[in-house]
């Protein structure tokens, strides 16, 4: 994990995270939401606190219970203390100055077909900035690259829809359940959950890089005027996308990117030794 400091210079750990909150964490979510454990518990490691994910409303109902059983990491988001992504919850949040996670890119981005890792599936609705504003919240944007390192997209929504069995569990567990983005059309609004059919692959490493802080606080204009709002919205978009570009980049230079050069490493140095990277 590597951040960036106020003055623009990119360290390896979390020092250029603000120490106090509230702060909004916004970033890309990778295939089955892999990226959040480490995420997690790398905060409790070396911030000392809790990240509190905003999650879709299904993962907390019964009707999705047997799905979650498929699958654990779909119990990740409950285990550290998140909750359902509703304006009120945010507001909570935030007014309890803690640091609060965020993907635009929801389920869609989360549960995203072959070939689109690494794209951003935002919504043109840039509320989260507003509430951020009126909150004096400062926004952290985050990229995350290894999913292509570790996981193979064998079986998509696509694949399953095609699939008759398949077709008629992913509709049941989608009836009558609680959607997040029924008023977003095209594929932003498409928000139907499946478990997707994955193979892994022999490890390589996950790397996240959270950008610049970005107060909001006394950006008064982005509450009443739509376009200044917009604007920055596009900003911290472009800040995620130009993070996991510069992740893809630099990890060709990592020495240590194989599992098998780790785990060398480690062998020599103890278990618990930091391993090298790419230089920032």
């Amino acid at each position: 994990m590597m951040s960036t400091l106020t003055n623009g210079k990119i360290v390896r750990g979390l020092a250029g995270v603000p120490d106090q909150g509230p702060v909004l964490f916004v970033g890309y979510h990778a295939l089955m939401g892999i990226e959040l454990s480490p995420l997690y518990e790398e905060f409790l490691r070396e911030k000392n606190t809790i990240v509190r994910g905003m999650a879709h409303p299904m993962l907390f109902g019964s009707k999705y219970e047997t799905s979650r059983q498929e699958s654990s990491r779909l119990d990740t988001v409950s285990m550290y203390g998140g909750l359902p992504v509703t304006p009120i919850n945010m507001y909570r949040l935030f007014e309890r100055n803690q640091y609060v996670l965020l993907y635009p890119g929801g389920a869609r981005e989360a549960l995203h077909r072959k070939g689109e890792e690494y794209k951003l599936f935002w919504p043109d609705q840039p509320e989260f900035v507003r509430m951020a504003a009126r909150f004096g919240v400062t926004v952290v944007p985050f990229g995350f690259v290894g999913e292509d390192d570790i996981l193979e997209l064998v079986l998509d929504y696509n694949d399953q829809k095609n699939i008759p069995y398949l077709r008629e569990w992913i509709e049941s567990i989608n009836k009558d359940g609680q959607r997040v983005r029924d008023s977003v059309k095209g594929e932003e609004g498409n928000q139907d959950m499946h478990i997707p059919a994955i193979v892994p692959k022999v490890p390589g490493r996950f790397y996240y890089l959270f950008g610049k802080p970005i107060k909001m606080e006394g950006m008064n204009n982005v509450l009443t005027d739509r376009e200044s709002a917009n604007e920055v919205y596009l900003h911290i978009k472009s800040e995620v996308e130009d993070a996991m570009a510069y992740l893809q980049r630099k990890r060709e230079e990592d020495p240590y990117r194989s599992i098998a050069q780790r785990a060398v490493y480690q062998a020599t140095q103890g278990v618990s030794a930091r391993v090298p990277t790419f230089e920032p």
